[in-house]
């Protein structure tokens, strides 16, 4: 079956879209639509997205990004919260034999379950116009739930694509950026300013690209100390990381087991975890987690 030209990248196209249905923003649900086509090709090109290509698609809207990539993929699986939009997209998408609809929220989608039943458990690509509310949750869920991923690429604040992509000693640094890394190579591919969008939303935005680690970059004994460890440091980010540590509640080390832990690594008594790298608070975890054992 051939498969129509998507249309939707067109504002006026879009326009009388909305005007057919007479859709209104729902602003709970962060609703800013895409209506540049060159920035919908970017994202399709970013994603590399093939002939054979399982994609879920967050917060499809009325459908634009979902028909360019419907184009290309062998099946897309678009999950969209508001009901209001479904008739919409079910007009948007008629001519699209690939694309399976699924009205819900994402973060009570078991999207691991859906590539097993759909994809055979084979790595998929995320590919989205994020809602700006929730991308930290979405992505973070995607990673720690273990859905088989190749890559997500996925418009976001600019604020938010910079924090995943940058390194320690930075403002933006920060236990995001640290997860992201973790699990994800990230790319930035292009900035993406307001009137691209509709409505316009107030920040600037970014197509970002996180290609996923075969393994993990460092070598971890216990991830959940980790990561426990890395919100630990970032929590109170001005405290050095011996205090921030011995604040948490969830890290049950003597003060002076980590002091000696930090010590160990050659780290002076007043840094703080801003200035670590992700292979160091891996050490530190090892380092740590054997003490626990002792305990």
């Amino acid at each position: 079956m051939d498969r129509p030209v998507p249309t939707l990248g067109i504002p006026q196209n879009t326009i009388a879209v909305l005007n057919k249905y007479q859709f209104v923003f729902q602003k709970k649900y962060g609703q800013n639509f895409l209506i540049d086509p060159h920035v919908l090709e970017k994202i399709i090109r970013a994603a590399r997205i093939e002939s054979g290509d399982f994609i879920v698609e967050v917060g499809p809207g009325i459908g634009t990004l979902t028909q360019y990539l419907a184009a290309s993929a062998r099946q897309v699986v678009a999950i969209e919260i508001d009901k209001m939009l479904i008739p919409i997209l079910e007009e948007t998408l008629n001519g699209y034999d690939n694309v399976l609809i699924l009205n819900e929220d994402v973060l009570k989608v078991d999207i691991r379950q859906l590539v097993e039943t759909r994809n055979g458990g084979r790595p998929i690509k995320i590919v989205a116009n994020l809602p700006y509310y929730i991308t930290t949750p979405i992505i973070m869920s995607l990673f720690e739930n273990k859905v088989p991923l190749e890559s997500i690429t996925v418009m976001v604040q600019k604020e938010v694509a910079e924090r995943m992509k940058t390194g320690p000693g930075s403002k933006d640094y920060g236990a995001l950026s640290l997860a992201v890394q973790y699990y994800a190579c990230p790319e930035l591919i292009a900035n993406v300013p307001p009137n691209c969008f509709m409505p316009r939303p107030k920040v600037g935005s970014a197509v970002i690209k996180l290609t996923r680690h075969e393994k993990p970059p460092v070598n971890v004994e216990d991830e959940d100390l980790l990561f426990r460890l890395i919100r630990a440091s970032f929590n109170q980010r001005r405290k050095t990381l011996v205090n921030s540590l011995n604040n948490a509640f969830d890290i049950i080390v003597p003060k002076e087991t980590v002091a000696k832990a930090i010590a160990g690594m050659g780290l002076p008594p007043s840094v703080r975890g801003e200035v670590l790298t992700l292979e160091q608070f891996a050490e530190l975890a090892n380092r740590l987690g054997e003490k626990q054992k002792v305990l």
